[in-house]
C-alpha cells in the first residue's frame, strides 16, 4: 500500500478543482453589472453639499443613471432649518473606463438637470473635493453620535486590527508557499513575490477580457480575477518545476538561490513587458465603509471588500495547512520531508510530490496577489519583490521548514506592521521588519514554531 495511490489519486484530487473552475465560469456568466464603482458613487454624494444651503439635511433616496452615457443620477432630499424639505437630483458625469489611476475621473456635473458651468466645476473639483486635509462629508455616512461609544484606545487598536486582516492573508500565503518547498527541498525559492505580481497582472487580464464582454458583476468580476490569477499561476509554476527547478535538483543551495533570484529578475522584465509602462488596475467594489463604532470625531469603518478577501485569503492558507495534514498528498509530503529515500521505497513519487508542491505554491502566490490588487487597486511589476521578501520573513519568523509554522508567522508580521504603524513612525516600518529576520536568524535560525537549530531539521 502506498502513501501516495498513483494515477487513481491524481484524478481524484482534480474534481474539486474542475468544479471550482466551473462554478468560478458560472458565476462569471450571472447577470450584467453596475456601470459605477463605490469610489465614482461616492465622489459624487460629496459633491452634494456644496450646491445646497450650510447646515442642510441631506437624504439620499436613490441612485440610478443618468440622462447620457457614463452618467450617474443620485436623488436626494434637502431638509432645512424651517422644516420645510425639497426633493433635488444631481448628475455626475464620468470619463470612460480606462487602466490608469486616473480611471473614470469626474468630467462634469450637472444640478436639477443644469449642467454646470466649467469653471465653477473646475473649483468645486480642485479646492473642495480633492486639495483638502480631509476627505468632503459624505451625506449617505451616519452621524457618528449614532453609534456605539467605546474607549479611543479600542477604537485605535480596533480599527488597525480590521485593517491588518488582508495584510495577515497575504503574508501567510507566500509564507505558506515558501514553507512548500522548502520543507521538501531545504532550498529557498526567492521568485515567489514575482508570481504574486503575476497573479496581480492576470487577474487585471482577465477582468478586463470580462469587461469586454458586457457580461460582468462586481462578484463575476472578482471570480474571473481569481480563477484566470490561479491558471495563470499554476501554469507558469509547472514551468518553473519543469524547466528550472528540476535541472537543478543536484544543484547547492547557493546555486539554486542565485538561479531563482535570476528567475525572479527575467519574471519581473517579463511582467514589465506584458505590462507596459503603466500600472493597471482593478475598479472599486463592495468597498463602502461600514461604520462600527466611535470616539469622539473617530468612526471606527469595516472595509467589506477587505474582511472578504481576508477571510477567503485565510481560508485558502488554512486549507494548505489542512491538505498537509489530512491528505494522501499530506502524507506523502510529509513522508518526502522527513527521508526522501525511504519514502521512495514505499512507493512515493518524489518528484511528482515536489512538482505539486511548486504548483500550489504558485497559486498561492496567485490569490495573494489577486487579494492585493482588489483591495490597493493594483501592483506594478516590481511590487513582487517587497512583497516577497517581508513573506520571507514571516515563513522564517515562524519556522520555514513547517507550512503551519510558517503561516502563523505570516500573522505575526502582519500584527507587527500594524503595532508598528499604530505607535512608531511608518516610514521606519520596513526597515523593522528586515531588522526583525536578522534578530531571528541570530536567535532562532528555526523560527518560533520550529526547531531551535536549522539542523537537525524536523518538519
Amino acid at each position: 500500500m502506498t502513501l501516495w495511490g498513483g494515477p487513481r489519486y491524481r484524478h481524484a484530487s482534480m474534481r474539486p478543482l474542475l468544479l471550482s473552475i466551473l462554478a468560478a465560469v458560472t458565476l462569471a456568466l450571472a447577470g450584467c453589472g453596475a456601470d459605477f464603482d463605490t469610489d465614482q458613487m461616492r465622489l459624487c454624494r460629496q459633491a452634494i453639499p456644496p450646491l445646497n444651503p450650510p447646515n442642510a439635511r441631506i437624504e439620499i433616496e436613490r441612485t440610478t443613471k443618468g440622462p447620457v452615457p457614463r452618467a450617474l443620477r443620485l436623488l436626494y432630499r434637502v431638509q432645512l432649518g424651517d422644516g420645510l424639505s425639497r426633493h433635488r437630483s444631481i448628475d455626475c458625469l464620468f470619463a470612460s473606463e480606462g487602466t490608469g489611476p486616473s480611471r473614470g475621473a469626474m468630467i462634469g456635473i450637472a444640478s436639477d438637470g443644469r449642467p454646470m458651468a466649467d469653471a465653477s466645476f473646475y473649483l468645486l473639483r480642485r479646492f473642495y473635493l480633492e486639495d483638502r486635509a480631509s476627505p468632503p462629508p459624505d451625506p449617505a455616512e451616519p452621524a457618528a453620535e449614532t453609534l456605539p461609544s467605546i474607549p479611543a484606545g479600542l477604537a485605535y487598536g480596533l480599527q488597525q486590527g480590521l485593517s491588518a486582516l488582508p495584510s495577515a492573508a497575504i503574508y501567510g500565503m507566500l509564507a505558506a508557499a515558501y514553507a512548500l518547498v522548502y520543507g521538501l527541498t531545504g532550498r529557498i525559492i526567492l521568485s515567489f513575490g514575482e508570481f504574486a505580481a503575476l497573479g496581480a497582472l492576470a487577474s487585471v487580464v482577465g477582468v478586463a477580457l470580462l469587461l469586454s464582454l458586457t457580461i460582468s458583476t462586481p462578484l463575476s468580476g472578482l471570480a474571473v480575477a481569481f480563477a484566470v490569477a490561479i491558471a495563470v499561476c499554476a501554469l507558469h509554476g509547472f514551468a518553473m518545476g519543469r524547466f528550472v527547478l528540476r535541472h537543478l535538483e543536484r544543484a547547492t543551495g547557493q546555486q539554486l538561490l542565485i538561479a531563482t533570484i535570476g528567475l525572479a529578475i527575467a519574471m519581473s522584465e517579463y511582467l514589465r513587458l506584458a505590462q507596459g509602462p503603466e500600472l493597471r488596475w482593478l475598479p472599486p467594489v463592495f468597498n463602502t465603509p461600514i461604520p462600527l463604532a466611535h470616539t469622539g470625531n473617530f468612526v471606527v469603518t469595516l472595509n467589506p471588500l477587505a474582511l472578504a478577501l481576508a477571510a477567503i485569503g485565510l481560508g485558502a492558507t488554512l486549507a494548505v495547512v489542512m491538505l498537509i495534514r489530512r491528505t494522501a498528498y499530506g502524507r506523502a509530503w510529509r513522508a518526502v520531508s522527513d527521508d526522501a529515500k525511504t519514502a521512495a521505497l514505499f512507493g512515493v513519487d518524489a518528484r511528482a510530490v515536489h512538482d505539486v508542491a511548486v504548483i500550489i505554491a504558485c497559486v498561492c502566490c496567485g490569490i495573494a496577489g489577486v487579494i492585493v490588487t482588489a483591495i490597493y487597486g493594483g501592483m506594478g511589476f516590481a511590487g513582487g519583490f517587497s512583497l516577497g521578501l517581508k513573506a520571507l520573513v514571516a515563513a522564517v519568523l515562524g519556522g520555514i521548514g513547517s507550512v503551519s509554522g510558517a503561516a502563523l508567522g505570516g500573522l505575526c508580521i502582519a500584527a507587527f506592521e500594524a503595532i508598528w504603524s499604530a505607535t512608531l513612525p511608518i516610514e521606519q516600518r520596513d526597515l523593522a521588519v528586515y531588522s526583525l529576520l536578522a534578530i531571528v536568524l541570530i536567535w532562532r535560525p528555526g523560527g518560533f514554531f520550529g526547531d531551535g537549530e536549522l539542523t537537525p531539521r524536523r518538519v
